[in-house]
């Protein structure tokens, strides 16, 4: 740690967004200083995107949803997922 940074009392959120803005951490942190953080609960930004299915397909994997109850393009992240990370 270079030198001690210290926190002012800030009056609103604008106040502080500016403070952040104008302040250059590196001159208050050295990399080592960093550690490694995990946030599980956050959820991951997700993007629509379109994709072409055979009808029958389509019609499968709802039906399959309908059966254990769950919506079908969760169901279709679900197995996109599983396939992808299936040989790590």
């Amino acid at each position: 740690m270079k030198k001690q940074l210290k926190l002012p009392k800030f009056k609103n959120e604008d106040e502080e967004r500016d403070f952040w803005a104008k302040i250059d951490l590196s001159d208050y942190y050295e990399p080592s200083d960093l550690e490694r953080v995990s946030f599980p609960n956050l959820k991951p930004t997700s993007r629509s995107i379109s994709i072409r299915l055979p009808e029958y397909l389509l019609n499968r994997l709802k039906e399959r949803a309908n059966e254990i109850n769950v919506p079908y393009q969760s169901l279709i992240k679900e197995y996109i997922s599983k396939g992808l990370f299936r040989n790590q």
